[in-house]
């Protein structure tokens, strides 16, 4: 039996717009093609760029200043003082005191075993701020602090006097007066700074907690001092620390002209002070 065939009547208006749809949906379909061509030629796409960390250069030139630093100020005779002010000569400059504040009486001599920085951050007012570990064959280990900057010609220069502060925190395995800041005008700033320094000095933790933060983090020195006197206080860049510097002595009688740096906060119409110089959870 033969295939049969089927007709079926279309008419011709139907037809063409049949024929119609078709070009024009053809038509769209070139001209996205067209639009899509012409982004991409404009605006390519780019990757997707993930940030690097921010690395941090040492400065191994600025680390051995502060450690040579450290071990010719912590090195003293008080029977030969002069041979320690020839050491500090290229340190101290004209701008601040021979021994940088430091004199031990007739009789008292102290020498560095060995000394190695253990902390650097960024200072307020541009300077990098070391921190060095010496320990001494007479008050043990001790951590220091000093302010260095790079000069305009480059030269690494002391910012002012060291301070003596705390060790970094660690678990076992598993200067000289800058004229060009603001004096501390309010008393009550002022009484709180020297009350905190004496007893950070003296490393008595349980009286320097009533003057500071909630969240502060304080290392104290390793050598007790009696604070003799504040001698100056001034507000840092930015108004949220102060300078102060002190004059301090220890139990031998060897005295220390020392600056610190004290970041201030107002709680509850009262100063608080929420560090001292160094950050000993970095």
């Amino acid at each position: 039996m033969g295939a049969r065939i089927s007709v079926t009547p279309r008419s011709m208006r139907r037809i063409r717009v049949s024929a119609g749809l078709t070009r024009w949906v053809l038509y769209a379909t070139a001209v996205a093609g067209l639009g899509a061509s012409a982004r991409f030629a404009i605006a390519p796409p780019q990757p997707a760029v993930v940030p690097r960390p921010v690395v941090e250069l040492r400065d191994l030139a600025a680390e051995g200043f502060a450690t040579q630093l450290a071990r010719s100020y912590l090195t003293f005779d008080g029977d030969h003082p002069d041979a320690r002010r020839s050491r500090l000569a290229s340190f101290a400059g004209d701008r601040l005191d021979p021994d940088l504040g430091l004199r031990a009486p007739p009789g008292r001599a102290q020498h560095v075993r060995w000394a190695q920085v253990v902390q650097a951050r960024s200072g307020t007012d541009g300077s990098r701020v070391y921190t060095v570990a010496a320990e001494t064959d007479r008050a043990g280990l001790l951590y220091l602090s000093f302010d260095i900057v790079r000069g305009r010609d480059h030269a690494l220069r002391l910012e002012g006097y060291p301070a003596l502060v705390g060790a970094p925190l660690s678990t076992p395995a598993s200067g000289a007066p800058d004229e060009s800041r603001r004096d501390v005008a309010d008393r009550a700033l002022h009484s709180i700074c020297q009350r905190a320094l004496r007893n950070y000095l003296a490393r008595a933790a349980d009286n320097l907690n009533a003057d500071l933060t909630a969240d502060a983090a304080i290392a104290l020195p390793g050598l007790s001092l009696v604070l003799q006197r504040l001698t100056d206080l001034k507000w840092a860049p930015g108004g949220t620390s102060v300078f102060a510097s002190i004059q301090a002595s220890d139990g031998d009688g060897v005295s220390y002209a020392l600056r610190y740096e004290l970041d201030v906060r107002r709680v509850d119409e009262r100063w608080e002070i929420a560090a001292i110089q160094t950050d000993p959870t970095t």
